[in-house]
């Protein structure tokens, strides 16, 4: 790209209203952004399909292999604002191609580990990637295509997230129980090899402008909505992965589900979670408000559809559908709710926002869960979800947007 195309760039980001460069919108690299999004999303949720047989092979409990989420999370956490900082200087691709190179050499380290060590480490390299992509895609999708098209870019690359929750459960569990869990992780490598080659091709020179900074990130955390946004965010992502990090031993111990079906019933949880995507996608448009509280209300309701009605095949695979589809919507929701609080130039602070919380949200969840599973029964784990999915509901409904914006 040349000089004048990234003042033009620069332009867009700061004046919306602004045309795009001649050459049009860059859809390649949208596409590029979401294959990244699919890739990580897939490497972070592995786990949870794979946790029975990754916990026997490497000798430790179920509770153990649960804090493989713990640490990307945690990691992930603190790489959105580190990462976006130290990088405020560089090209945004080479920041980007970067980070897929760290979620290749995660799946790679996760497919040969042989210890809990090995894993943990990959899982750490895994949250330095999700951290610092996810917290500049929102903004690179600013400047990747004109304003009036940036809902279209934002669905684009949050498809990948939802394809990767309806592909990583179920697929992670027919290939873990067919040739072992490494082979999926090995899979997962191929394809984030394949989605590098993708980047290196679309990607156009993206100088940095508006880069993230500790004094942006504390002017939009001060914003009154996004602090009640960000507290949602907090329960309903803790609470989301307290329950589903340990649903493959919730279905294989309640209802007594085989490989076979729970493979069938985390299919129909990613499946759903695709059209709760579309749906939290459409009702955003009409009421932000909508989407932000009945999600987090439809998991509680999925929740305590499992710990009342759980023993049952049919019912349990009905509310895993269910939570499905709510948490599909939640991204959405939350994200736009953030963005239509910040002015373009905070969309960079906001994502790292969104980000860091979400990632201490997963973090929380995913070691309160394993305190809860190794001490009180996986039971209790479910029934957090339920508390915590509630509260979140119940503060969007009392004070979330009071309109539309």
């Amino acid at each position: 790209m040349t000089q004048s195309a990234a003042g033009v760039m620069d332009a867009v980001l700061h004046d919306p209203e602004k045309p795009v460069p001649p050459s049009g919108p860059a859809w390649g690299a949208v596409i590029s952004l979401s294959l990244g999004t699919f890739g990580l999303v897939t490497a972070e949720f592995l786990p949870i399909s794979l946790l029975t047989p990754l916990a026997h092979d490497l000798g430790i409990s179920e509770g153990a292999a649960g804090q493989a989420m713990t640490a990307t999370a945690i990691v992930g956490a603190i790489s959105a604002p580190t990462v976006a900082i130290i990088t405020k200087r560089l090209d945004r691709r080479t920041v980007m191609w970067t980070m897929t190179l760290l979620l290749i050499l995660s799946d790679v380290l996760a497919a040969g580990a042989w210890s809990l060590a090995v894993l943990l480490t990959a899982r750490v390299v895994l949250g330095i990637a999700l951290g610092g992509f996810w917290s500049m895609s929102a903004a690179l999708a600013m400047r990747l295509v004109p304003s009036h098209l940036l809902p279209r870019a934002m669905s684009i690359i949050l498809t990948g997230v939802s394809v990767a929750t309806v592909c990583a459960a179920p697929i992670g569990a027919y290939i873990g129980d067919i040739w072992g869990w490494r082979s999926a992780f090995m899979l997962a490598a191929a394809g984030a090899a394949a989605t590098l080659l993708v980047q290196l091709i679309t990607i156009p020179r993206l100088p940095p402008i508006g880069a993230a900074s500790f004094r942006s990130l504390l002017d939009v955390a001060k914003i009154p909505m996004v602090k009640i946004a960000l507290l949602v965010v907090l329960l309903v992502a803790s609470g989301h992965f307290a329950g589903i990090t340990y649903i493959r031993a919730f279905l294989e111990k309640i209802p007594a589900l085989d490989v076979e079906t729970i493979s069938l019933v985390l299919l129909a949880f990613g499946i759903s979670g695709f059209f709760g995507n579309l749906a939290g996608g459409l009702l955003a448009e009409y009421s932000l408000k909508a989407v932000a509280a009945l999600a987090p209300l439809l998991i509680a309701i999925a929740a305590v559809s499992l710990l009342t009605a759980g023993a049952s095949a049919l019912a349990s695979a009905i509310a895993v559908a269910a939570w499905g589809f709510a948490f599909g919507a939640v991204p959405v929701g939350l994200q736009t709710w953030m963005l239509r609080r910040a002015v373009p130039e905070q969309a960079q602070s906001a994502g790292v926002l969104l980000v860091t919380v979400f990632q201490v949200a997963i973090a929380a969840g995913a070691i309160f869960g394993g305190l809860l599973v190794e001490n009180a029964g996986i039971t209790s784990a479910i029934a957090y979800s339920a508390v915590a999915t509630f509260v979140a509901a119940l503060i969007v409904f009392l004070l979330g947007p009071k309109r539309e914006t």
